[in-house]
């Protein structure tokens, strides 16, 4: 059954390219609203529990009797019974972030059994559900699949389209480049593009959303495929794939155009270190071979799920042509390949990539300037992380304590990257590439009282509320006590709000002493005291 007890909309489909990863639910809106009931959708027991800052924030998980287990993530609470017990083992622990098994029989759940109350919880860009169902492999599925229904009779969006070369010997209209077709729309509905002239072997690429009836949110298809004179040579369909696959995401998409363009164009063709498992019907990977004087029909469809389909056809006529613009390959003394292991080691930095993090060959630009090191550029995607070491002997102790490895980024302030100090190394692990150097954090966090302040009476309030920054390093810890005793504190770091329930029932005396403790992630440290009054 749907989770939710209102028509169901998307922000959010089954599949969607999403950063480094395919979305691996569906997004219900809640229609801008939190706290609307979440039923489970299926009877089962709760078999996991988790509560972060990031990612899902607050998430239950539960495991039915065929092995299946259906997500539900960015909660505001969950219902009564199971919100009591986090909150008991939270206490215990003296910690908001928590991850918990229960027994078996701890929670027994009913089809249609409120289990808690939709949020904004996490990485959430705003309120609504994200829901999952995965196999017994843990392998997330399509939920449309399993009858979750939601209203779409509009045909996907075709953004562009796009021909590749993939040969040295290829061209199309005369460049090695990627070309971009004009599109044209035709009477029935569907689109045909300007014809090309080609030779050798070609890939198809395509940038195209979908949008459902009750929502204007630029969502994900469900499938395509191509065809080469009405024979089918390949498809995608997002119903099922395993979390180990989706950051081969990379090579699905053309990933130098997204990172220079914010546009995501899947090529219709498999590269070499592609394992997806969303393909099917694939002849020769896709690719399609132009001949000389022959001409062609490429015919290409996009689908919803509701089988909403938006139709491209390209006319091609193979033809050569003598003067062929070509692709310019920057060479450097540094060649990279995915089968091997690259290290560099020059100037106090020691660098390396292991084999299995690229996709394909590559010359990699490194440069370095006193503390900084250029590693190549954002648009070379890494599928593995690569380790990065600095030599931070020249610094005293004392100063290697408020350094940090920073991400450079244009006219921005360095972004903190997780740092290990080990002596004097210093080092990261990243699966990006870009620019990097030490910087110095000698800033204390920010703490700001919303509603507390010395010798004020809080006997009204259900809420202690302050905000919390930092804006160098950010936020690494925070503690708070009223009289010696830990309190649960509920941080979101979108907004830096940082909230202790009164509810929670710490305290039971008339005069509090309040002590909140806040520390970056190179040590710095703030604090703030107050004493407040409440009727017991």
């Amino acid at each position: 059954m749907n989770p939710l007890d209102i028509p169901l909309a998307t922000s959010g489909t089954f599949g969607e390219l999403r950063s480094n990863h395919f979305h691996s639910g569906i997004d219900l809106k809640t229609q801008k609203r939190e706290g609307l009931n979440v039923y489970a959708a299926a009877s089962g027991r709760i078999s996991r529990i988790k509560v972060s800052r990031f990612g899902y924030g607050k998430a239950l998980y539960l495991t039915h009797p065929n092995g299946y287990t259906t997500v539900y993530a960015h909660l505001k609470k969950f219902a009564p019974e199971i919100e009591a017990y986090v909150k008991k083992k939270q206490y215990t622990k003296e910690s908001y972030q928590i991850e918990l098994f229960p027994k078996s029989e701890s929670f027994k759940i009913k089809k249609g059994d409120i289990i808690g109350y939709s949020g904004n919880t996490g990485g959430s860009g705003g309120p609504h559900l994200h829901f999952e169902i995965r196999d017994s492999s843990a392998r997330p599925m399509n939920p449309m699949s399993f009858g979750i229904d939601v209203k779409d009779s509009k045909k996907p969006i075709i953004n562009s389209v796009w021909v590749y070369t993939l040969g040295n010997n290829t061209h199309v209209n005369g460049h090695q480049k990627p070309q971009r077709l004009t599109l044209s729309p035709q009477k029935d509905g569907t689109y045909t593009a300007s014809k090309i002239h080609a030779i050798g072997n070609i890939g198809i690429g395509i940038s195209t959303i979908d949008q459902q009836d009750l929502t204007t949110n630029k969502n994900g298809i469900f499938s395509i495929e191509t065809f080469v004179n009405g024979q089918k040579n390949f498809s995608l369909e997002m119903n099922r794939f395993s979390f180990a696959e989706t950051r081969y995401i990379n090579r699905l998409i053309d990933f130098s155009y997204y990172k220079q363009n914010s546009s995501r164009i899947s090529k219709l063709f498999i590269e070499r270190n592609n394992p997806l498992s969303i393909y099917k019907d694939v002849l020769n990977k896709g690719v399609i071979t132009i001949q000389d004087s022959l001409s062609y029909s490429i015919t290409i469809k996009v689908k919803d799920f509701k089988q909403n389909t938006s139709t491209i056809v390209i006319p091609v006529d193979g033809k050569q042509v003598d003067n062929v613009i070509k692709n310019e390959i920057l060479k450097t003394p540094y060649y990279a390949k995915p089968s091997q292991n690259f290290t560099y080691s020059a100037n106090g930095f020691n660098l390396l990539i292991p084999k299995g993090s690229l996709y394909e060959d590559v010359f990699l630009d490194i440069t370095t300037k006193g503390d900084t090191i250029k590693v190549h550029n954002s648009k070379t995607p890494l599928h593995k992380k690569m380790t990065l070491v600095f030599d931070v002997s020249k610094y005293t102790e004392k100063d290697r304590k408020k350094l940090f490895i920073g991400r450079v980024n244009n006219r921005k302030p360095p972004s903190y990257q997780t740092t290990s100090k080990k002596g004097s190394k210093f080092s990261l692990r990243t699966k990006s590439f870009g620019t990097y150097g030490l910087f110095s954090d000698t800033k204390k966090p920010t703490i700001v009282p919303i509603n507390v302040a010395d010798k004020k009476w809080m006997t009204q309030a259900q809420y202690l509320k302050l905000k919390i920054n930092d804006s160098e390093t950010g936020i690494f810890s925070y503690r708070g006590t009223i009289n010696g005793k830990f309190i649960l504190m509920e941080y979101d770091y979108k907004t830096g709000m940082l909230v202790y329930d009164f509810n929670d029932k710490i305290i039971n005396a008339s005069e509090n002493k309040f002590k909140l403790i806040v520390l970056d992630k190179v040590g710095n440290k703030s604090t703030y005291e107050a004493t407040f009054f409440r009727k017991p």
